[in-house]
């Protein structure tokens, strides 16, 4: 399979001794920087630049013609978006500085380092990447409409967080940076990572690993794969997830889960492209997009030496955090729904009508196993459903055991955790306090007794009396 060309747009190597340019170009060709342009008459410089867009230039200081000196600040000033890389045999702190006074990215002396050489237009890539995200976020906020409204309708919403979330996915889904993506258990991880994959335009695979309870040595083969004869029982080569997944993206969930040894080489593939196949010491380049997801707080982690810190912020180039279903609640209907439709077609059943109180009976449920569990709710329901209006039963009993007093407690101080209950001066009485609660139960539940008991923790019964009571 052909690799991509990397970056988009070539690289301009400006330099000229012809020796230096053959060099320059193995060296980033091997390390997957393999869309180059070269010149070695500095005169052509200025008439290469107007008919081709470059991402990058890295420019020798003594040239004969046109020197580098004359070129630097006219490329600075005239393509402010384009990172220039000063390349020169004048070992001098003065001359660094000036280069960095007159624009230029970064600076490098001949004999150039070919680790040094690859790792510095690497950055200065990145960085232009992101610049260039950033551009176009703005443009996509501003607009307040998708270019791609198609890649999304998989994923049943019609809220506006979500909605900001598909922009920035616009925004970022074309260049090759990482994107790390976080959630609660049952949110739609993965459907986020397809969409980030349709959009990107890759020609290759979306290839997906639950990297939870996979060891180091599992990891690499099968990330890695491996030639035959590696280990024993090693008795053909296998092809890695990389391999299959070039030109495309490769999906890696619960990355929280990832031990120390596996994250070590997560990260040498990421900041060097490369990887090696188990048994051989010949590195091959990667040109997949890596995409990550966890439940996990993972910035915690790193603070507590459970992650590694510099894989942390590699993997946090681009960062999707996806809300809590009880955060989306203008969502539930739509998703109530999706789902009847969906369980009805596949259980070879009519779709039933839900009785009004259900959604109050929902919207009023913290849902830990989110849009899942909704799921896995209605298909209950409709499993045990004969006819008519479908019965709230199945939900009360799936929600009764789970949304306790103490879970609720624990819930509202996880989401509120800098709110407190206030008081009024002086304290109010018992009879007032129960009053309030009262009142606020019903206002959540739209005057809907049972679930307003439900809230309270006492019977519809125990409610009634007391309503009795405050109106007598």
């Amino acid at each position: 399979m052909s690799q991509m060309n990397y970056p988009d747009l070539p690289v301009l190597l400006i330099d000229d001794e012809e020796q230096f340019l053959l060099s320059a170009r193995f060296t980033l060709s091997s390390a997957g920087i393999n869309n180059l342009m070269t010149l070695q008459d500095s005169r052509q410089v200025r008439n290469t630049l107007r008919t081709e867009a470059v991402s990058l230039i890295a420019l020798d200081m003594t040239m004969p013609y046109v020197s580098g000196w004359d070129l630097l600040p006219e490329l600075v000033t005239e393509y402010p978006q384009v990172p220039v890389i000063v390349i020169t045999a004048v070992n001098e702190v003065e001359t660094a500085v000036n280069c960095m006074k007159a624009g230029a990215f970064d600076y490098i002396v001949k004999p150039v380092d070919d680790s040094r050489l690859v790792t510095t237009i690497r950055r200065a890539l990145e960085l232009r990447q992101m610049q260039h995200e950033n551009t176009r976020l703005k443009e996509v906020l501003l607009s307040g409409k998708l270019e791609h409204p198609e890649a999304f309708t998989h994923i049943v919403t019609q809220s506006n967080a979500m909605k900001s979330i598909f922009q920035y996915i616009e925004a970022i889904a074309p260049t090759s940076l990482p994107v790390l993506v976080t959630g609660e258990t049952g949110t739609g991880k993965e459907l986020i990572a397809k969409s980030l994959h349709e959009l990107s335009k890759r020609k290759g695979q979306f290839v997906a690993l639950n990297v939870a309870g996979v060891d180091d040595n599992m990891f690499s083969d099968t990330l890695f794969g491996h030639r035959k004869g590696a280990f024993t029982g090693a008795d053909i080569e296998r092809k890695g997830l990389i391999e299959q997944a070039q030109q495309g993206t490769l999906f890696l969930d619960e990355i929280g889960d990832l031990s120390f040894e596996s994250q070590v080489k997560l990260l040498r593939l990421l900041q060097e492209g490369q990887y090696y196949p188990l048994g051989t010491d010949v590195p091959r380049m990667s040109d997949a997009r890596i995409i990550v997801a966890t439940l996990r707080d993972i910035e915690s982690m790193q603070h507590r030496d459970q992650f590694r810190r510099d894989l942390y912020y590699r993997l946090k180039a681009h960062h999707i955090h996806i809300p809590p279903l009880r955060e989306r609640k203008e969502d539930m209907p739509l998703l109530v729904d999706h789902f009847l439709q969906k369980a009805a077609r596949e259980l070879g059943k009519k779709k039933p009508t839900p009785p009004r109180e259900l959604f109050t009976l929902l919207a009023n449920y913290s849902f830990p196993g989110n849009i899942r569990e909704l799921e896995g709710m209605i298909f209950d329901a409709v499993s045990r459903h004969r006819s008519g209006i479908l019965s709230t039963e199945t939900f009360r009993e799936e929600i009764a055991p789970k949304e306790t007093p103490d879970t609720l407690l624990d819930k509202a101080v996880k989401d509120n955790h800098d709110k407190r209950v206030l008081f009024l001066e002086p304290l109010p009485t018992l009879k007032e306090t129960e009053q309030l609660l009262i009142d606020e139960a019903l206002e959540r539940s739209n005057g809907n007794q049972t679930i307003a008991a439900q809230m309270l923790g006492m019977t519809r019964r125990a409610l009634n009396n007391r309503l009795q009571r405050a109106r007598s």
